[in-house]
This record gives C-alpha cells, structure tokens and sequence, in this order.
C-alpha cells in the first residue's frame, strides 16, 4: 500500500499539474508564483541553462542536468534552493518564487554528433488570480456601477449580463436603472483564472433622496416665486414713479397756466 502512495506521488510530481514548459520552447514561460513549475526536456540530452543577468557569460549562473540528473557542482543557478528538483531530465521548481522570472539560455547538447543547440527561453513570474469579489453601489438617481476586484498579476476583466456577454474590460461597469438578473465578471491572468457571479436588482431611490429631491423642487418654486415678486415690484415702483411725474407735470403746466391769465 505505501509502495502504490509513493508511485502515485511520484506520477503527481512528474505530471506537473500546475505549469509545464519545454526547454526549447519559442513563446513566453509563464509561471505561477508560489506553485509549481516543469521545465520539460522533450530530446532527453544534456542541457546547459543559463540566466541572462550580465549578459556575460562567465560571471551568469549555470545549471546544468545530465544523464536526467541535477549536477550540483555546477548548479550555480539554483544553489542551495532544496524546491528544485531533476526527475528524468524535468527541471522542477516547486515553489517558484519572484526571482524565476527572466531570460535563460538553454543549450541542448547532443552526443552523437557532438553538435549543440541553443535558445532563448523568457520566463513570466505571474501571481494567480485570488478569490474575485464584486460589489454593487447605487446612485441617487436609480443607476448602478459594479465593480470586481481580485488579487494577482495582469489581470483581465470580461463581463456578462444574463448570460449575454458585455464590452466592457474594465474592473467596474456602469448599468441602467432597471436592470434586473444576474451578473458575472470574470478575471483572468496568464496562469489563472476566476468568476463571481452575482444577482442585481434595480436600485431603490432612498427617502433621504426622496425629500432632498422635493425639497430641491420647493426650492426651486419659492425662488421662481421670489423672482416673479421681484419683477413685479420693480415694475409697480416704475409706474408708480412714472405717475406721479406725470401728475407733477401736469400740476406745473396748470399752475402756469393760471399764471399767464389777466
């Protein structure tokens, strides 16, 4: 019984359940931080890797895995890091960390004719998506803005609404007053990805709204009010002032009238 633990063990390690790589691979590693890397050797020959930190190629560290095996005497590369490990020419790193991250030259070398071949392999640390959250706020109007947040690296939102997906590749999204039903942001890196999903209703106007709106109403009428009044005295003082200069007028022009006569 503990013999079949330990092969099964043993097929997990091997299967690299989180991230696999190949030595000679053309695109980008990306790898999870804090799980597990492989760095796959399809040909089984010697390889020579190589971190490009000076771009000198007597001071950069070295590792190299011959015979399916981690020599540690040249191993200047992962050097007193115990989550390293060599089965059957994989090189795995469990966990990786920050500093994984970074351009490797890779050398395979093949002993039957004595030939080398070498490659650039650029390798991405990126922290995996965490527990998605979304959070909706209402404003006085009636209109909703949701918004979803996650922990991780290069993180990319996508959105739907009742199943119907969404333009929207931003962490928050606005929605008409009215909308009703289910939605889903979904966040997604280069090593990871998660969803939450979430019902909405449509966004109750407070009371507080409600009398700041009626008050803003009342307002608006005295001040019309107020305004009207104002017009109307003015133009009542105008006329007024026009009539009794008129009267003066007229009351002068009487007096000398009277004046004039024998």
């Amino acid at each position: 019984m503990m013999l079949m633990f330990g092969l099964m063990l043993l097929l997990q390690t091997v299967a690299c359940l989180d991230r696999s790589c190949r030595f000679n691979q053309s695109d980008i590693c990306y790898a999870a931080l804090g799980h597990k890397l492989c760095l796959l050797n399809p040909s089984n020959n010697d390889v020579k890797i190589q971190k490009i930190i000076n771009y000198d190629t007597a001071s950069d560290p070295v590792c190299r895995v011959k015979n399916g095996k981690k020599k540690e005497t040249e191993c200047g590369l992962y050097r007193n890091r115990s989550e390293v490990t060599v089965i059957n020419g994989t090189l795995i790193i469990n966990p990786v960390i920050r500093a994984d991250s970074g351009n490797y030259t890779v050398t395979l070398s093949y002993p039957s004719d004595s030939s080398d071949t070498s490659t650039v392999l650029q390798v991405n640390v990126e922290a995996p998506i965490g527990s998605v959250k979304v959070s909706i706020s209402c404003s006085s109007s009636g209109a909703m803005r949701v918004s979803c947040s996650s922990e991780g690296d290069q993180l990319l939102y996508s959105w739907t609404l009742n199943g119907d997906p969404l333009i929207d590749g931003n962490s928050s999204i606005d929605l008409d007053k009215g909308t009703n039903g289910s939605i889903s942001c979904g966040v997604k890196n280069h090593v990871s990805h998660g969803q939450k999903t979430v019902s909405v209703k449509p966004c109750l106007v407070s009371s507080a709204s409600v009398f700041v709106l009626v008050w803003c109403f009342q307002l608006m009428v005295l001040l019309g009010l107020l305004g009207g009044f104002h017009i109307y005295m003015r133009h009542t003082s105008g006329k007024k002032q026009e009539d009794h200069k008129l009267r003066m007028r007229r009351f002068r022009e009487g007096h000398e009238h009277t004046a004039e006569d024998p």
